[in-house]
């Protein structure tokens, strides 16, 4: 994975739009992000971290706060990232979520996070061409490329070496919980809790049934009385059931007996009940028959009572039937009272009798009837007086729309020539506009240039530098060349005689004796050191020239872009390019409108002939309304004259109408309460004259011997009640006597003798049968519970033996039983993983070292047998000993934490077969190291650029910035935090 460009805006501190460009940064390999406390430095790092997974590391991500402060309500909250992962470039684009105020009205609403990955070449096999647009999908795709999560990112690409540090000299658990985190073992943690968890449910399940068992045999014990023994229980059961069942059996056969007996006692005194019942029952009647005869008297006296009563019943219906005519008569009288009342101002002395007082009535709706003819008239008058009103507001109405008519109708002549004049302009526009769009590609194309202008010249100058130093390096390697060959010729005659042997003819002179071979003098060379001289001075001329071509490629472009932009400022463009942008899309509105310009102009044109017609229209309605309202208005001063006649003293005709009308009314009543008067008084009179003939006829001399006589039904039904059960207790007792005639009352019976027999016998046969269902149920139940005994221990066998071999296997894995080690599942992989990370760190701390230092990983036991297996030491070349990394120094202590760093780093990338990590960034407190250490920091950190990394180095401290030419600044202000490159 390598970072190309970062753009973030309102994020963190910074408030305004900021772009780094990491790759002309990354151009030496190392580069110093530094700035002051607070400015924003490692929120360039988290924007980083959230534009790849939405969320920034740490607990920063708790605080959820990642909108600056001070940002404008319009300005986005904004990350995009370009980087290149596999071959593929890409861009991720973020917005987090954020409260902002509404665009319109008061209050504040929540802008939604959102998130976008578009590829710019080729996306991956499966991929979409179009990228991702929903935010759920983004991160799932950055995690597949990059084959890490977001905390095994920030620990691989993002190296804070002061939590390596403590890595280093942390002890076995906070070793085991970094790599935990790193590598996703927790499922094996999972499983060492999985079978603790297992255990213990199996455990508890195990007790369960064994508690269940020995509850079944605790409760076996108390129903037969006696404690099992500790051995042979299933023995001991068996004759417990044998037993019980032998004891049921006798106890039923004595059951037997004694009911038998009981049965005999029960009849005995069923007997000497009955008869005592019957001796009971005579003495009863003749008691009964005693008593009715000294209360006879009093009997004959409530006869006589109850038959004066009844023929008293047909007097008091008559009574009753002369107070209703009273009554009536009264209600008669009070009404003719309230109907005179009712006619006090109508003069009534003159009708005396019903028939006058109807006729009177009679003549006052004869005159209501003359007035209700007038009525309709009336109703008339005041629709029509609405009428006119009506019509003066409609004449009002239409004269102000015809003045309005006629205000528009002036104003049409102008509008019209406006219309007519855009409508020309509108025309115009097509051949302008395309004039126009020429002229802006041409401007747009300059800009460019202008732009790119600067930046070509630059790479034109760095090229033709790099062919300066090309061709010095190349005539450089040819002088060598040139020299090496010159010293070998020098020596080429030692060279010769060192290959000659005696007795052998010399390749110059053919002799075969050699007197004086020639010495090596210091200077000499051989043909090795040649051949190397030549191949450098071939490649430096291949060089040379590809140099030489970059650079005239360089000023071709520069030439090129010269050409484009001519005498033209960029900034004179810019403005020029704003104009013609501004008059494009002007045009371009005025073609849209053609149409509707057009048609507005017909639209105006047509208006006044539209105006013209309405207006004389509005004249030929007004004129006839007047009409209409003039005849109305003399029609409703006549007929106001006919009415103020009719209705007199009255406000209007049906008043003085409703007036009669009531009058008739209450005459009417007056006549009907006389009538009924009359009638009632002569009902009353003869309802009494009933009355006297009623009391003669049934044997009263007068009507008020009758009324004492009555009496009340509740009475009369007591009376009743009364002598029917005098008469029915009389023959009740007769009929005892004659049923009983053969016992004497005189008889004596002992029940009670019988009775206490009864009762013992009755006792014995329930004692009895207690027993044998306390019996029948114990055996039951020791039934019950020794089948569910011998099942539970049937059950328990296997479940002991399961849980045995869980037990020991649990054990083991969590680092207990036979584990020699004490090394726990999860240990023993995170200290495989310990051992590849200890073998990738070696070989960068061997480097950085000078090959005084490796790391050795030990899975051996702590000290008071603590757990091992994630123990990491430190091997010295120097003494040859291996030393705990606590004893390391400070600058030791860096390098080793780097090498660790670097080397984790490696082994998380290829276990989650991801991409290589290309860009790093290091983020420590270089202000603790001395100089020396420093020095041993940057040298490797050469190491590690040389291998086509890029790093860099967070820190603010000065001496870096000496050290490092390439530099991103962050400045803090009021007005928000900035980036800019300083090289």
């Amino acid at each position: 994975m390598r970072l190309h460009r970062l753009e973030m805006s309102a994020f963190g501190p910074f408030r305004d739009h900021q772009v780094v460009d990491f790759n002309e940064l990354s151009g030496d390999g190392l580069f110093l992000l530094h700035g002051d406390t607070g400015a924003g430095k490692t929120t360039v790092l988290d924007a980083i971290v959230f534009a790849l997974y939405g969320e920034v590391p740490g607990a920063r991500n708790q605080a959820k706060a990642l909108r600056c402060d001070t940002a404008e309500p319009t300005t986005p909250t904004r990350v995009s990232l370009e980087l290149s992962v596999q071959g593929h470039r890409l861009r991720v684009e973020r917005n987090p979520e954020y409260e902002r105020p509404k665009k319109s009205g008061q209050g504040s609403t929540t802008e939604k996070a959102k998130a976008t990955l578009t590829w710019l070449n080729e996306p991956p096999s499966g991929e979409v061409r179009e990228g991702i647009t929903r935010p759920a999908e983004v991160r799932p795709t950055i995690e597949r490329l990059l084959g890490i999560d977001a905390k095994q990112f920030c620990h691989v690409a993002l190296l804070p070496q002061g939590d390596f540090a403590r890595f280093l000299r942390a002890d076995a658990k906070e070793r085991g919980d970094l790599l935990e985190r790193l590598f996703g073992t927790r499922r094996f943690s999972a499983v060492e809790k999985w079978f603790r968890d297992t255990r213990y449910e199996r455990g508890r399940e195990l007790e369960q049934r064994r508690g269940e068992a020995d509850r079944l045999l605790a409760r076996l014990a108390q129903v037969v009385g006696a404690e099992p023994p500790e051995e042979d229980r299933a023995t001991w059961l068996e004759g417990v059931e044998k037993s019980f069942s032998l004891e049921s059996e006798r106890a039923r056969q004595e059951l037997d007996r004694l009911r038998r007996q009981r049965e005999q006692a029960d009849d005995a005194l069923a007997k000497q009940r009955e008869l005592a019942d019957r001796v009971e029952r005579v003495r009863a009647a003749r008691s009964e028959l005693d008593e009715l005869a000294a209360e006879s008297e009093r009997h004959e006296a409530a006869r006589a009572e109850l038959e004066a009563a009844r023929r008293a019943t047909s007097v008091v219906e008559v009574g009753r039937t002369v107070d209703r005519a009273a009554a009536a008569l009264r209600d008669a009288e009070a009404e003719l009272r309230e109907a005179g009342q009712a006619c006090s101002d109508v003069d009534t002395e003159s009708a005396e009798d019903p028939e006058q007082l109807r006729a009177l009535a009679v003549s006052y709706r004869e005159r209501a009837a003359v007035l209700e003819s007038l009525e309709s008239a009336a109703e008339q008058q005041r629709g029509d007086r609405e009428r006119i009103t009506e019509l003066d507001e409609r004449i009002a109405a239409d004269e102000a729309t015809d003045a309005e008519l006629a205000e528009q109708l002036g104003q049409l002549p102008a509008a019209v020539e406006r219309a007519r004049a855009e409508v020309n302009e509108a025309e115009q526009a097509p051949e302008r506009l395309e004039a126009v769009r020429g002229n802006r590609e041409e401007l747009e194309a300059a800009l460019r240039a202008a732009r790119e202008l600067p930046a070509a010249e630059t790479r034109s100058v760095e090229a033709r530098d790099r062919e300066r130093r090309a061709v010095d390096d190349h005539q450089g390697a040819r002088a060598e060349l040139q020299r090496i060959r010159e010293l070998r010729l020098a020596g080429m005659a030692a060279e010769l005689a060192a290959e000659l042997e005696e007795g052998t003819a010399c390749p110059v002179c053919g002799g075969t004796r050699h007197p004086e071979p020639a010495e090596p003098h210091e200077r000499t060379v051989g043909a090795e050191e040649e051949r190397l001289a030549r191949e450098r001075e071939t490649e430096l001329q291949r060089w040379r020239d590809e140099q030489r071509g970059l650079a005239e490629e360089a000023e071709r472009e520069c030439a090129r872009l010269r050409e484009q932009v001519g005498e033209r400022t960029e900034q004179w463009l810019r403005a020029e390019l704003d104009r013609v942008t501004s008059e494009r899309d002007r045009l371009s509105e005025l073609v849209a409108q053609r149409e509707t310009r057009a048609a507005q102009l017909a639209e105006l044109e047509t208006s006044s002939e539209r105006l013209g017609e309405r207006r004389s229209e509005l004249a030929e309605r007004i004129a006839a309304a007047r009409s209409s309202r003039d005849a109305l208005a003399e029609q409703v001063r006549e007929r106001e004259q006919r009415l103020s006649e009719s209705r007199g003293e009255f406000d209007t005709v049906t008043a003085r109408r409703q007036h009669l009308v009531e009058r008739a009314e209450r005459v009417d009543r007056l006549a009907a309460a006389k009538g009924d008067h009359d009638r009632a008084l002569a009902r009353e009179s003869e309802q009494r004259a009933e009355l006297a003939r009623t009391a003669a006829d049934n044997g009263f001399e007068t009507p008020e011997q009758a009324l004492d006589a009555r009496r009340e039904q509740r009475r009369v039904q007591e009376l009743e009640e009364w002598l029917a059960e005098v008469d029915r207790r009389e023959a009740a007792a007769r009929a005892t006597l004659r049923e009983l005639a053969e016992v004497s009352a005189e008889t004596e019976v002992d029940v009670a003798a019988a009775a206490e027999a009864a009762d013992r016998a009755r006792e014995a046969a329930q004692q009895a049968g207690n027993t044998v269902a306390d019996l029948d149920r114990r055996v039951d139940e020791i039934t019950e519970l020794g089948r569910q005994l011998r099942d539970s221990w049937k059950e328990l066998e296997p479940v002991e033996a399961e849980f045995a071999e869980l037990d020991a296997l649990t054990d083991v894995i969590n680092g207990q039983g036979q584990n020699a080690r004490r090394m726990t599942l999860r240990s023993y992989v995170l200290a495989a993983r310990l051992e590849e990370v200890a073998e990738a760190a070696t070989q960068r701390l061997g480097h950085m070292s000078d090959g005084r230092y490796s790391f050795v990983h030990s899975d051996e036991q702590g000290p008071h047998g603590k757990r091992g297996g994630l123990d990491l030491r430190v091997v010295d070349d120097y003494s040859g000993r291996t030393r705990s990394t606590k004893t390391l120094s400070g600058g030791e202590t860096f390098l080793a934490s780097l090498a660790l760093a670097l080397g984790l780093a490696d082994v998380v990338s290829a276990e989650a077969g991801g991409a290589m990590l290309d860009t790093l960034f290091i983020d420590e407190g270089f202000g603790t190291l001395d100089g020396d250490t420093l020095d041993l920091v940057m040298d490797a950190l050469d190491e590690l650029r040389a291998g086509g990394r890029v790093v860099g180095l967070v820190s603010h401290v000065d001496e870096l910035r000496q050290r490092i030419p390439v530099r991103l600044r962050v400045r803090k202000s009021r007005g928000g935090s900035s980036l800019a490159i300083e090289s």
